[in-house]
């Protein structure tokens, strides 16, 4: 009987392709991307690629819902308040961007056809007009929440600014003689910033619902 020949390479799959997409988009930005650099990681051929996508933009959209695939919405099955289930969902959703920064264009496009981005507004929609927002009102949420936190995600603020301190002469920066310590203080700066500016959201959303829920009491 013969026996048929293992093959040297795994076979391609759509996972595979995301796989390598998605480290040429985290390694060297979204411009990295192309046939021609996927057939190579891949040791396939480029032509071989359109069987499972027929464009760059497939490939990066299924990019981005990996990344989306990854957020935690366990917290919006009615187990939590509507402010602690956003509060959760938000920090699920950075924790997903962290490492993966330079896929949040594509993500901010909004979730187009990606089952994993409709998922995520489904079960923010959800969660917020089950809690008794209102329709209108549950997808500005839904919005502001996405402009915050993947705005969030594309760059550090305390990275922003060089560990140098004649970079900020007193002279014509009066304000900044502890810039340079910015960098080094990375994480503390930008989680703190992301939690004050999450809080801050929040207590606007509660004074909006607990406005909102004394109207529909007639008071």
């Amino acid at each position: 009987m013969w026996r048929m020949a293992r093959p040297r390479k795994p076979l391609l799959s759509r996972d595979r392709i995301v796989e390598a997409a998605g480290a040429l988009v985290d390694a060297e930005g979204l411009e990295a991307v192309s046939t021609r650099r996927l057939a190579a990681a891949l040791g396939v051929s480029g032509p071989s690629l359109y069987n499972h996508f027929r464009t760059k933009d497939e490939i990066l959209d299924a990019v981005a819902d990996a990344v989306s695939s990854r957020v935690d919405l366990s917290m919006f099955d009615g187990g939590q308040d509507w402010r602690g289930a956003l509060r959760a969902w938000a920090h699920s959703y950075r924790d997903a961007l962290a490492d993966h920064p330079n896929i949040v264009p594509v993500l901010a496009r909004g979730p187009g056809r990606r089952p994993a981005g409709l998922r995520v507004a489904d079960a923010v929609f959800g969660a917020m007009t089950q809690a008794g927002w209102p329709a209108a009102q549950a997808t500005r949420i839904g919005a502001l929440m996405r402009y915050f936190i993947l705005g969030s995600a594309v760059g550090s603020f305390a990275r922003g600014f060089v560990d140098d301190r004649t970079a900020y002469d007193p002279a014509d920066y009066p304000h900044l003689g502890q810039a340079h310590l910015l960098a080094e203080r990375q994480r503390e700066v930008d989680e703190g910033a992301f939690e004050t500016g999450l809080e801050a959201l929040l207590d606007g959303l509660a004074l909006q619902y607990e406005a909102l829920t004394h109207a529909n009491r007639g008071g």
